[in-house]
């Protein structure tokens, strides 16, 4: 807006004596003085524009109530704004003031306050003269302390002082009694005045990510305290007059060295609430009481790095010194645990689960399950192969352990010695404790590296904890038990016996002891929390059989229920094939097919064949994931997730899939050497599959603490458009300059300047639209694909009465392979689909005769098998034949009327298959509106029409309808042709 305009428009304002002036975003840099002439004034909106300074002649706008000012460069205020004495609202948040005139004292009318982002240092002691102030939020500023004068402000109910450098609160702050909300969340404090007790109307107290050691014992007076958040602070008692806080409903004490286990303080997720107050209170005081308690001195320990560099070795030389190395020692299949005990100083007994993982690239990325927190790790290098990827071990270490500390042993057989550059790794890895070398022949340096162990270990955070001594006595027992797993039931019983008979405790302890390694309950899983495997190594192992069997991997990960008999004939697995291949699917190690019963597939062993298909790389949405660090599984646990929409049950390999959705394909593939995922989707509902994707994706990203990683669009100007690789922008940095209002970035390949909006629009259908309400369509094909999901992953326990007579892996495979010399993944159909079906109703006849007429010129021209009733032969079996039809079935064309949704026949016969192929195996459905109908009621709904249901044909004239039925006939071609 130039001068001029503002001038006319604040002429035209005095003029008509306006009361409300809105000049937000305008781009304004300054105010000319004529702004005073706004003496009627009661509200002014200038924010979102570029004002360094205001005029003083603001200081004449007297009638003001209301002032909108942030989003702006305002680096001080004139001292006229204290003339401003009927102000009642003042927004200056996100502006450059580093402080305030002492004239800001004068607005005694004010009641809301936002001076949050900005710079301010300290306050002025003429702040305590805003005694009307209701709502005050300093937040994201540089504020290290507050004057005394702030106790004036006692009708304050609202104060926001998250993200400063407060490291001290003056105790006047007692005199703010009307305060109902206070937030001090990221600051320095580490004590809270005992005057904080005075402030007893105060509802909800924020107090995380500060440096607390203690609470004052005050804290018991805030008697109408709802919310207390403690998250993030040095907390290792509380006070016993905290029980005296009847109201709380909200407790927060995660990442405290609190003596509580982590399952009674809540959620490893900080965006859920945190655990019940009651449970944590009573817990806590209860575990004070050293006749009721014993520490527990136990940990995991996890033995990893490369085949056949000497993990097992080391695991027996650390329990036994005298163990002499076999010059053949078999490398471990799957996991090993095994238990080593050592003394602690103090006399007490320290027990070690030793976690020996086997190192053949197959179990890489399915040892990412048992990789836990609170655990010790030691990464093994063998220094004759020189083959161990430092960075890629650490790695995993570090996402998946929430950095436990690590010890690099580099095991010098035959003296042979290697350098490690320990400076370049620990400048990367905060938790690489120690580099240290052994000849395990001769126990070279393994005094050495037992110490190392002992120390790091005995030193982990959860080691000494006290707990209740029933929870002790109930561990011992489960130690004692000689079986593989047991029941719940049989669980729920062994702890009533040892007075262990609290329900929640029982979950609690199954839980804690799931995370040291002592035994694994998987409490949230519909078929597994029925059982608690006592042996780990004994679950682990029986997965670890089937990915390592030689006809399951020739078969490219297929396998049946009857492989399954082969491999776990074992009597000690017998009994539990189910649960253990339930325990395969949780781990996202393996889908059932759908619509081929008991047949499954591991998609890690599947052919690194790409599959053999053709696509259309025009009109694609193009979407990259690029990563710092790429751990092995992401690729194959989509496969995973997605395997329902999987193209033809086929279109599958171990580093790619096609999906095919509602006419709408996408092809997902990594290039692992690359680092990277790329994503291609072509059809009709693009966006909302590609964001159905991205979305399965961002839950698999998220499984990993702090993985790094970019999202990466591609430019959409016209030189990029013609480019086999285009400019890419980060997703990161376009949404950044979206919310700061920047809508223009320049291509890097063109100088072109692109629109920031038009990018992200033209990748990414958020789930949830800038209303916040949730995106229907993308939301109603997400819940269908996790309805679908569910159905498969979900292990169905059968009666062995009811179940079908098992096939031979033979036939299992002729059914589901495809016919190739090399093939990738079994296909969930046996005929060819190779016809077009037409279904209609009978009172619509005249319809399906213009439809065949406009379809002749492509059935004579591409030799289409076209099927519809017209075609049954007096005397035949006419219901065969239609069932025959549908099973043939490439592309299914519904004629859709208001009598073709009354067809009982069509309802009960012809459209489930019909949907049940489009949904498992890529039939093509496109349906054709004749008249105004309920189709929104059917699940016609969810398919694209082939023309638009508002002007359904017979609401066309003559030419109209011609030139419909053309454009119909065209998508059905391209859908026909296509396949």
């Amino acid at each position: 807006m130039t001068n001029e305009e503002l001038l006319q428009i604040i002429e035209q304002a005095v003029r008509d004596k306006v009361t409300e002036l809105d000049l937000s975003g305008r781009g304004l840099t300054t105010l000319p003085a004529e702004i005073g002439r706004l003496t009627n004034l009661r509200s002014l909106y200038l924010y979102n524009n570029q004002l360094s300074s205001l005029p003083a002649e603001f200081g004449r706008l007297t009638n003001l109530r209301s002032l909108y000012l942030y989003n702006n460069y305002l680096s001080i205020l004139p001292q006229e704004l204290g003339q401003l004495t009927n102000l009642q609202s003042l927004y200056l948040y996100s502006n450059q003031l580093s402080s305030l005139q002492p004239e800001f004292g004068q607005l005694t009318n004010l009641q809301t306050l936002n001076l949050h982002n900005n710079q301010l240092r300290s306050l002025p002691p003429e702040f305590g003269k805003l005694t009307n102030l209701l709502s005050l939020n300093l937040y994201n500023s540089q504020l290290s302390s507050l004057p005394p004068e702030i106790s004036q402000l006692t009708n304050l109910q609202s104060l926001n002082l998250y993200n400063n450098q407060l490291s001290s609160l003056p105790p006047e702050i007692g005199q703010l009694t009307n305060l109902l909300s206070l937030d001090l969340d990221g600051n320095q404090l580490s004590s809270l005045p005992p005057e904080i007790g005075q402030l007893t109307n105060l509802q909800s107290l924020d107090l995380r990510s500060n440096q607390l050691s203690s609470l004052p014992p005050e804290i018991s007076q805030l008697t109408n305290l709802q919310s207390l958040n403690l998250y993030n602070n040095q907390l290792s008692s509380l006070p016993r007059e905290i029980r005296q806080l009847s109201n709380l409903k909200k407790l927060d004490l995660r990442r405290n060295p609190i003596p509580i286990p982590p399952e009674i303080l809540g959620s490893k997720n900080l965006s859920e609430d945190p655990g019940d107050v009651n449970e944590i209170l009573d817990f806590y005081f209860r575990v004070q009481d050293p006749a009721e308690t014993e520490p527990f001195y136990e940990a995991k320990f996890l033995i990893i790095g490369e085949g056949g560099v000497g993990k097992t070795s080391l695991a027996k030389k650390i329990v036994d010194e005298t163990y002499e190395l076999q010059p053949d020692e078999e490398s471990t299949e799957g996991i090993e645990v095994i238990q080593w005990h050592f003394a602690l100083p103090n006399g007490k007994d320290f027990r070690v689960n030793i976690w020996d993982f086997g190192g053949q690239e197959i179990y890489h990325q399915t040892h990412q399950f048992f990789l836990s927190k609170r655990s010790l790790y030691v990464l093994v290098a063998d220094t004759r192969k020189e083959n161990t990827d430092f960075y890629w071990w650490l790695k995993v270490v570090e996402l998946l352990s929430d950095k436990s500390p690590v010890i690099i042993i580099k095991n010098e057989k035959q003296d042979r010695q290697c350098e490690v550059d320990g400076g370049q790794l620990r400048g990367e890895f905060s938790n690489l404790e120690k580099i240290l070398a052994t000849n395990l022949d001769t126990n070279r340096g393994l005094a050495e590296i037992k110490d190392a162990i002992q120390l790091y270990i005995s030193n982990l955070d959860h080691v000494g904890t006290p707990l209740p001594k029933l929870w002790v006595r109930v561990r011992t027992a489960l130690e004692n038990d000689s079986r593989n797993y047991i029941s719940f039931e049989e669980y729920y019983n062994l702890c009533r016996v040892n007075n262990l008979t609290d329900r929640k405790d029982m979950l609690r302890l199954s839980s804690y002891l799931h995370d040291l390694g002592v035994c694994l309950h998987f409490q949230d899983d519909s078929t597994l929390k029925h059982y608690v495997i006592l042996k780990p190594e004994w679950g682990t192992t029986a997965v670890y059989k089937v990915l390592d069997n030689q006809t399951v991997k020739q078969n490219l990960g297929c396998f049946t229920k009857e492989n399954l008999k082969d491999i776990w004939q074992d009597g000690e697995y017998a009994d539990m094939r189910d649960e253990l291949l339930q325990l395969m699917i949780r781990f996202k190690l393996c889908y059932e097919i759908p619509g081929r019963r008991d047949i499954y597939i591991a998609p890690q062993l599947l052919s690194i064949e790409k599959a053999d298909y053709t696509w259309d790389d025009r009109n694609n949405l193009i979407l990259r994931y690029t990563y710092t660090f790429m751990p092995k599984g992401i690729l194959t646990r989509f496969i995973v997730e997605t395997h329902p929409w999987i193209e033809q049950q086929k279109l599958v390999w171990k580093s790619g899939v096609v999906l095919n959705k509602d006419q709408t394909r996408a092809e997902v593939i990594e290039n692992y050497h690359q680092r990277e995922i790329k994503i291609s989707v072509a059809g009709n509902r693009k966006k909302e599959l590609m964001a159905v994707i991205t979305h399965e994706l961002e839950k698999i990203h998220n499984s990993y603490e702090g993985l790094q990683y970019q999202t990466l669009v591609p430019c959409n100007c016209e030189t990029c458009k013609n480019l086999p690789i285009p400019y890419s922008y980060s997703l990161e940095k376009l949404n950044k300059r979206l919310n700061d209002r920047r809508y223009q970035i320049e291509c890097e390949n063109s100088y072109e300047m692109v629109d920031v909006r038009k990018l992200i629009d033209d990748v990414m259908f958020q789930t949830v639209r800038g209303d916040g309400e949730i995106n229907l369509q993308v939301a109603q094909l997400q819940s269908e694909l996790e309805r679908k999901r569910d159905e498969s992953l979900t292990h169905r326990f059968r009666d062995s009465n009811q179940q079908e007579k098992p096939k031979a892996i033979a036939d299992c495979l002729e059914n589901v392979l495809p016919t190739s010399p090399n093939p990738q993944i079994p296909m969930s159909e046996t005929v060819t689909r190779n016809q077009l079906f037409i279904s209609y109703s009978h009172h619509d006849q005249e319809w399906l005769t213009k439809l065949q007429k406009h379809l002749k010129p492509i059935i004579r021209n591409q030799n289409l098998l076209v099927w519809d009733d017209t075609k049954i032969q007096a005397g035949a079996k006419w219901r065969q034949e239609i069932e025959n039809a549908l099973v043939a079935a490439r592309v299914a064309i519904l004629l859709v009327s208001p009598d073709f949704l009354a067809s009982d026949f069509i309802a009960d016969n012809e459209l489930p298959p019909l949907l049940d192929a489009a949904e498992a195996q890529g039939l093509t459905i496109i349906w054709i509106p004749l008249s105004f109908s309920s189709y929104e009621e059917t699940e016609i709904e969810k398919y694209q029409s082939a023309h638009p249901p508002n002007q359904p044909l017979d609401s066309l004239n003559s030419a109209q309808e011609n030139k419909a039925w053309v454009n119909i006939c065209k998508k059905i071609k391209a859908a026909a042709v296509s396949q």
